[in-house]
């Protein structure tokens, strides 16, 4: 029936287009191309895309002809020999598919063609179609080519996105050497470059910045690499400029395992020899890598940075977390000074701006510090959030639902039906390629028109997915939209039965579990992790076995991990487990989920803080994410469920070294 009515819907939509894909209303009565046989040659030909088999492609793509997902099809069929292609052909498919998703996909990946070959001529004349504007290589090549023609100064715009990509790309790295032998840029942005490069375990990245300053020394790269204490055992002086970076490197390098080591070798070694800034830098790393291993040090070291200004947002976070953990009262001048040494895009997040205002009221000095910290507060309260949801109870105010949006006209629901976009998207997504239709409806949401769809076609293609089950997308839609909130559609609750019974079973909090899985696996019945977690609740292979016998599920067979009932009976009653272990503390439990028992077992020994300092000082930034997704989630689902004000506080509580003589389960994996 759904793919009935998505094949309805692309039919109708595609009836009124005269591009030669637009497909007859026949297929709303399911012609061949659309039957199960029609899909199979869609699949069959993208598992030959993945192979890179271009022969298997254009002997099926005949087949593909008038079939809803023929734009992929072709698209595939002719990515795979774009290098070899004649633009005549390129063109035609541009025409054949216009306005599609394919098309400029196909236009993106061209654009990087023409830019790895420096035709710059046939890119400069591309490059203004290209609509989804969101590929940072497209973009340094295209700023290039106006630096070439002397269009514009476009030194900061390379220089911001040189340093934000991880990974080494070609349009940002040749952007920043041109500019830089042009003397446009700096020798300090390449170093800077190579040392972020370094923290992030990049020595590729970073000896290819060495390269463009210092080719000389670049092979010394690996040598650090490799083993940055012998590096710096084996030298002695840091005299010149080239030789001070790259001891500071291998600092950054040894930082990163040791960093009580790295601290040892700045201090009584490398700091005298190393100019101001450089000397912040190590310490800043050092700062940071020891907050992240939540090392009592971690202030001490961040302590001997002169000035903040030279640190990156990173380390400042980490000094901020490692101010909020130092005791039973968290240094409140310190994480008022680090967050202030931020960037401006940085002080912006919800995560700074609360703390920040913390810190104001704690060392207010008058009522106009009070004042100015209420007002940050105000600005971010809700319930979109953690930090929304904390700056509303901080400001004595329960967090409640808002006012639910005007109903959808029918016009606006026919618009999102009628979308070729969407509907190939959830086509897609129906039939297994899940990828695939994700691009396509982001592309038709977010990318196809500048700036997007507005708040009510967004509540309107949201909805579209929500019908037809297709849960990620309906709540991932629906909280793109700025000035409206559905919450019954960005927090929905599919098999409310299923969970509502099981909770109540074994005793748990049915928002908190409906917290939880929105954050694992947004309703993904099939949804599988690259770690091997499977379905609803992500529960990993060896958990299942030893929840099922725990529980009692006799017969457990592996294949039954994304059945719905018996994912939702094995991870409750894991999650129920954990909870217990963890003497009803959601954060733990959560963190304990994610990133397994043993870690959070760890993480809570220490001061006794509040529940969300402690969370905020997760090492994993995945699992800190996590737990504080989880918690406000479950704050949204407790208030759709119960239709009452909640707080998050109320199940944050402290959290601290293990109270009581309550034996750990060792047993839990």
């Amino acid at each position: 029936m759904l793919f009935r009515a998505i094949l309805t819907s692309i039919a109708v939509a595609a009836s009124g287009l005269v591009t030669p894909f637009a497909m007859p209303v026949a297929l709303a009565q399911a012609s061949n191309a659309s039957t199960a046989a029609g899909d199979s040659v869609i699949l069959e030909m993208n598992q030959a895309y993945k192979r890179g088999d271009k022969k298997r492609l254009s002997a099926l793509l005949p087949q593909a002809r008038g079939h809803a997902l023929e734009p992929w099809a072709a698209y595939w069929e002719l990515r795979a020999r774009l290098d070899e292609a004649p633009m005549a052909e390129v063109q035609d498919f541009f025409t054949r598919y216009a306005g599609s998703y394919q098309e400029d996909r196909l236009r993106n990946d061209l654009l990087l063609l023409m830019g790895q070959r420096r035709d710059w001529t046939n890119f400069a004349a591309l490059h203004p179609s290209f609509r989804m504007g969101d590929d940072r290589e497209v973009r340094c090549y295209a700023l290039l080519i106006e630096h070439i023609g002397k269009v514009s100064d476009v030194t900061a715009e390379v220089r911001r996105l040189w340093l934000s990509i991880r990974e080494a790309d070609d349009g940002c790295t040749t952007a920043a050497d041109r500019l830089i032998s042009e003397k446009k840029m700096q020798p300090e942005d390449a170093w800077r470059k190579a040392r972020l490069a370094m923290e992030n375990n990049r020595p590729r990245v970073a000896r290819k910045a060495v390269e463009m300053v210092a080719p000389e020394v670049s092979n010394q790269i690996d040598e650090i690499n490799s083993n940055a204490a012998r590096y710096l055992t084996s030298r002695v002086t840091a005299a010149a400029r080239v030789r001070k970076e790259l001891v500071l490197l291998a600092l950054i390098k040894m930082a990163a395992s040791d960093p009580g080591a790295a601290a040892l070798q700045l201090e009584n070694k490398w700091g005298p020899q190393l100019t101001a800034e450089e000397r912040n830098w190590g310490w800043g790393t050092i700062g940071k890598q020891a907050a992240n291993r939540l090392s009592p040090d971690a202030l001490a070291h961040f302590a001997k940075v002169s000035k903040d200004a030279d640190l990156t947002d990173d380390m400042l976070g980490w000094k901020v977390r490692a101010a909020l953990r130092a005791g039973s009262t968290p240094r409140w001048p310190l994480v008022k000074e680090a967050i202030q040494a931020m960037s401006a895009e940085a002080r912006q997040d919800s995560t700074w701006i609360y703390w920040n205002a913390r810190a104001l009221l704690a060392t207010a000095k008058n009522e106009a510090d009070k004042a100015e910290a209420t007002k940050m507060l105000e600005g971010i309260a809700g319930m979109r959030g953690f930090y929304e949801q904390l700056a509303q109870e901080d400001l004595g105010r329960r967090i409640t639902l808002p006012a639910k949006p005007a109903v959808l006209t029918a016009d606006e629901m026919a618009a999102a039906r009628q979308n070729l976009g969407l509907n190939r998207g959830l086509y897609a997504i129906l039939i297994g390629l899940r990828s695939e239709g994700v691009r396509e409806w982001n592309y038709a949401t977010n990318l196809h028109t500048p700036g997007g769809m507005n708040d009510r076609e967004l509540l309107a293609a949201a909805d579209f997915a929500c019908q037809r089950e297709v849960w990620d997308r309906c709540i991932n839609t629906s909280e793109r939209t700025r000035g409206v909130i559905d919450v019954e559609q960005r927090f929905p609750m599919p098999f409310h039965d299923a969970v509502l019974k099981r909770t109540a079973e074994i005793g748990l909090d049915p928002a908190y579990v409906y917290g939880l899985i929105r954050q694992e696996s947004r309703f993904i019945m099939d949804a599988r992790s690259g770690v091997g977690a499977s379905g609803l609740m992500q529960v990993m292979p060896a958990t299942a076995r030893w929840t099922a016998k725990k529980i009692g599920l006799n017969n457990f067979t592996q294949d039954q991990i994304t059945d719905r009932d018996t994912n939702i009976a094995i991870g409750t009653g894991y999650l129920k487990l954990v909870l217990d272990d963890f003497q009803g503390s959601m954060p733990l439990a959560a963190a304990a989920y994610n990133a397994g028992p043993g870690r959070p077992r760890n993480w809570r020994n220490g001061p006794m803080l509040e529940a969300a300092i402690w969370a905020e000082n997760v090492p994993f930034s995945e699992t800190r994410d996590y737990v504080k997704k989880v918690l406000s989630n479950t704050v949204v689902y407790s208030a759709l469920i119960t239709r009452q004000p909640q707080s998050l506080k109320g199940r944050l509580g402290t959290i601290g070294p293990r109270e009581g003589a309550a034996p750990e389960n060792k047993d839990l994996p």
